[in-house]
């Protein structure tokens, strides 16, 4: 019996709810969908996570599986659906209300240092507030609440791509706002 017929015969097992089969499923399959989700993810323990609950739902959704033959292609476009799903979910990892952030005391103990980055604070400041409303807030949700960007789609009641192209339109338009209020500056 060659490999294949093996694991057709595992996924037939596993779809009646022979444990023992899934399991050896699961130690067949495991080191590849690990390496789908590192892929996807670019951490190991975020990947780790990720090929756990790709098992669990394999297993749940096992008899729905019609065809034995399609196992491996599959469990991988689950693993590959899970951890897009995942990076939309998890959004940026720094988010932070502005007061809380204002809070925050500064590491650096030079002088200089702390006035630049003080002058450079009221320039992003000052730039944020001459943006369009709807810039400022879609800036503002993503990276000061920490909003993920199916967040902000259903608290803009808009679609992803919409969500997805205003964040690169608001960034390109504060950075020109900034480069401007630098060139005055320093004009």
């Amino acid at each position: 019996m060659t490999c294949w017929n093996e694991i057709i015969v595992l996924v037939e097992r596993a779809k009646t709810g022979d444990r023992e089969a899934f399991g050896d499923l699961v130690v067949r399959f495991q080191g590849s969908v690990f390496a789908l989700a590192m892929a996807r993810l670019r951490n190991a323990g975020d990947a780790e996570e990720l090929t756990q609950d790709v098992f669990i739902h394999a297993m749940r959704k096992l008899p729905q599986l019609r065809d034995a033959r399609a196992f491996a292609g599959w469990l991988r476009r689950m693993t590959a659906r899970m951890a897009i799903n995942k990076i939309t979910r998890r959004g940026p990892v720094f988010g932070a209300e502005q007061e809380v952030l204002e809070a925050v005391a500064g590491r650096s103990v030079d002088p200089s240092a702390d006035c630049e980055r003080g002058e450079a604070k009221d320039r992003l400041i000052a730039a944020l507030g001459e943006l369009k409303p709807e810039d400022r807030a879609t800036l503002e949700a993503f990276y000061l609440k920490g909003k993920s960007i199916k967040e902000m789609a259903v608290g803009f009641s808009a679609p992803i791509g919409t969500i997805k192209r205003r964040l690169f339109t608001a960034r390109a338009r504060l950075k020109a706002a900034m480069e401007e209020d630098e060139l005055v500056v320093s004009g």
